[in-house]
């Protein structure tokens, strides 16, 4: 049975309604709910046209961001990159039709690659950690690798992101092995992909009804526990004001800080799968190191 650490409605960020279902929680960021999962919009309307796109949905998602960056950034606008937090179906998945569609650079984590180039597939999903109907459709969830050619970039190492000036990139894997979170230490924001998310992901009802609450990653899509882990602790040392995940809504303030260090100083109680301490494959592809690459 899946822990719940309970967030409730004082604990959202506040948001405003932007047009094309895009809501803007803070300037210079936006989202965007497409079904199951969120894309972000980095950039302030109010100071240019400059703008990055952070993940790329899904496979159906292409009409619906475009149609919100432009309701956001003007009419045929494009954005000066698209930055990965990593490569699952839901945040990548109409990412081969936008990078060809503005033409722009894709930036990713270069253990991420393979499944951005063509290279490999994720490992299969697990239905048997429990939670519900999510987890249980989730071996048809599509795992075949996407392919954006020479518009894939390497992340800089010193870990600057490029084209968001003031943010870092941080290693965060466990999810996926070069998952990345996003850190803004102006204003302690945090986005944080898939490393956390801020509903529940197994079941179709907390999917539709988006309760606020604070887990870990994806159950059925996370095949190294012991790295998700160190990820979360990483996260929670940050202590950070704002949070937007890849699933659900953005969260703020003390509380939700005090769930994300319950969260990482319980996490294997609360947030991995029981007797799945590695929930797909054991193998794990070297060591963290969030300074540089491994």
């Amino acid at each position: 049975m899946t822990v719940q650490l309970s967030l409730d409605d004082s604990d959202l960020a506040p948001v405003t309604e932007a047009g094309s279902g895009t809501m803007v929680f803070a300037p210079d960021l936006a989202y965007k709910r497409l079904s199951i999962v969120n894309v972000i919009f980095y950039g302030d309307p109010a100071r240019g046209s400059d703008w990055v796109l952070i993940d790329a949905g899904l496979p159906t998602s292409k009409s619906a961001i475009i149609e919100a960056a432009e309701s956001r950034f003007g009419r045929a606008s494009r954005p000066s990159a698209i930055i990965m937090t990593h490569g699952h179906f839901d945040h990548a998945g109409s990412l081969e039709a936008l990078a060809q569609h503005w033409d722009v650079p894709v930036y990713a984590h270069p253990v991420e690659f393979p499944y951005l180039n063509g290279q490999a597939s994720y490992p299969p999903a697990d239905p048997m950690v429990g939670g519900g109907a999510m987890a249980l459709l989730s071996p048809l969830f599509p795992r075949s690798p996407f392919d954006v050619g020479n518009r894939l970039k390497a992340l800089p190492a010193d870990q600057g992101v490029p084209e968001m000036p003031g943010w870092k990139w941080l290693h965060t894997p466990g999810h996926a092995p070069g998952h990345i979170s996003l850190w803004r230490e102006s204003d302690r924001t945090l986005i944080a992909g898939d490393a956390i998310v801020t509903t529940g992901q197994e079941s179709v009802y907390e999917v539709l009804t988006q309760k606020p609450e604070m887990h870990g990653p994806p159950r059925y899509l996370t095949p190294d526990w012991d790295e998700a882990e160190r990820s979360v602790a990483l996260l929670a040392s940050l202590e950070p004001e704002v949070i937007i995940t890849g699933h659900g809504r953005p969260v703020k303030g003390e509380t939700m800080r005090a769930r994300l260090k319950e969260l990482s100083e319980n996490f294997l109680s609360i947030a991995v799968p029981e007797g799945r301490r590695y929930a797909i494959d054991p193998a794990k592809p070297g060591k963290s190191n969030n300074d540089a690459y491994r």
